[in-house]
């Protein structure tokens, strides 16, 4: 029996964060009503003329950089097919001297995955096919929402050098953690703005050859991801175990039958009849303004990552904080002298990444740093980064307006002493060693003084009155 090889490249659509789309002056703007985000130019309207937006050559060289990629002098071209979600039955994208290229990505376990190229290209409508099937073929009716049409993307095309589902969606949190670290993107794949393309092959193992593929499209989540492709792997296995072969083709998954089911025959690039777009200028990017984008790049995920484990953080908390895009703000907050676990932990549980409002690195330096100073408890200082992510204001102010103060260790002691004499049974227990009831003194220290206890000054009591 032959032992088979899963060959993996993953093409990443990121919808880049400017306030306009990529040719016209058209809202760049997510859940808008159907049609209203338009603009003659993103419809194709005759006598429309295309401007590029400057925002996105600039996001797309601090990804091209983040990526280790080379910036390239670079031409837009029209890439040609009748779809009904581009009303001009064409999109602008770059094809053959394409923005960013030849850069790499190395996962935390080592492995290095190279980047073909990123380029820049318009973002397509959205079809949404009426009835029992939900895909074109048997729909009764299409409707087509041209908010999405235009908007700026960057499709980051590796090679084909990834092996398993989960190195894949490894890659994939390593690229979405660049795109939220340097402000490119905000990575959302709920809501369309990240998308994954899986082309999936096998081979015999000790085979470099690269075998008919497959392209799963837009993967709308990591599990996806990681099911899309065992189950495409396993499928062409089978296939080449029978006797019979895959045929390249795009495939979607289908996340309730955990089954990919056949689109439509791959097209490859003479079909859609590149050429360069007469309307658009060549983007020849100076060398000063590169090296100027280069300089304000923030410290990337994979630097944050390393210095925290060295510096003993928890792994897993450290992937955790990266993964959720507060990487760069958990880093300002250390800068600035904030102690590395507990900013870590806030950033990790009591931060929403969707939601932080007017909480900047600054802002959650000076809340841990009242916090490890002793000036507010662990519950207070949640209470107090929630009220300055809604309202703003300094942690000092918050803390005096609600009235956190650091409690004496003498009123502590005084309480535990009562709450022992008032639980004899409870406190001879925990004496005689079962720990847990350690919770339930804290609690009712807790209760007593609403909160604003110091839960290691309580645990340092407890351990002094223990025989």
């Amino acid at each position: 029996m032959t032992t088979w090889e899963t060959v993996v490249g993953l093409e990443v659509h990121a919808e880049l964060a400017t306030e306009s789309k990529m040719f016209s002056p058209a809202r760049n703007e997510f859940g808008g009503e159907p049609n209203t985000n338009v603009h003659p130019v993103c419809l194709g309207l005759p006598g429309t003329l295309p401007v590029v937006n400057a925002k996105a050559i600039e996001l797309g060289i601090r990804v091209g950089l983040a990526l280790n990629c080379s910036i390239n002098r670079s031409v837009f071209a029209r890439k040609n097919y009748f779809y009904p979600d581009m009303p001009k039955d064409y999109q602008i994208s770059q094809y053959d001297l394409a923005l960013n290229t030849d850069g790499f990505v190395d996962l935390p376990n080592g492995t290095r995955i190279r980047v073909e190229r990123a380029h820049l290209e318009e973002d397509t409508g959205k079809s949404t096919h009426i009835g029992s099937t939900g895909r074109i073929t048997g729909a009764d009716y299409s409707l087509v929402d041209y908010n999405r049409a235009g908007v700026p993307l960057l499709e980051i095309v590796s090679h084909p050098d990834l092996r398993n589902g989960d190195d894949a969606k490894a890659y994939v949190q390593e690229v979405r953690a660049a795109l939220v670290a340097v402000g490119a993107s905000d990575g959302k794949m709920e809501e369309g703005s990240l998308r994954v393309d899986a082309n999936v092959s096998v081979r015999p193992v000790g085979s470099d050859e690269l075998r008919t593929r497959c392209e799963v499209k837009n993967v709308n989540s990591l599990r996806s991801l990681g099911r899309a492709i065992a189950y495409e792997s396993k499928r062409h296995i089978e296939l080449y175990e029978n006797g019979e072969r895959p045929i390249q083709e795009t495939r979607h998954w289908d996340e309730e039958a955990g089954r990919t089911q056949p689109g439509r025959s791959k097209e490859e690039a003479e079909d859609y009849r590149y050429f360069a777009d007469p309307d658009l200028v060549v983007i020849d990017p100076a060398v000063e303004w590169v090296d100027e984008i280069r300089a304000g790049l923030p410290k990337l995920p994979a630097q944050m990552r390393a210095e925290w484990t060295a510096a003993g953080a928890d792994d897993e908390l450290v992937e955790t904080v990266i993964g959720r895009g507060l990487g760069t703000m958990a880093n300002g907050a250390i800068e600035q002298g904030a102690d590395l676990g507990k900013t870590l932990i806030h950033c990790a549980n009591n931060i929403d990444p969707d939601s932080v409002g007017h909480l900047d690195a600054l802002g959650l330096a000076s809340v841990v740093q009242m916090e490890t100073g002793g000036a507010l408890t662990s519950t207070q200082a949640k209470t107090v980064l929630a009220e300055m992510i809604e309202n703003g204001g300094t942690a000092e102010d918050i803390a005096a307006a609600k009235g956190f103060e650091a409690m004496d260790t003498g009123e502590l002691e005084g309480m535990l002493d009562q709450i022992i004499a008032d639980n004899p049974d409870e406190w001879s227990r925990f004496c005689e060693g079962e720990a847990k009831l350690q919770g339930f003194f804290t609690g009712q220290i807790m209760k007593a003084t609403k909160g604003q206890a110091d839960g290691k000054v309580i645990n340092q009591l407890l351990a002094t009155k223990k025989p």
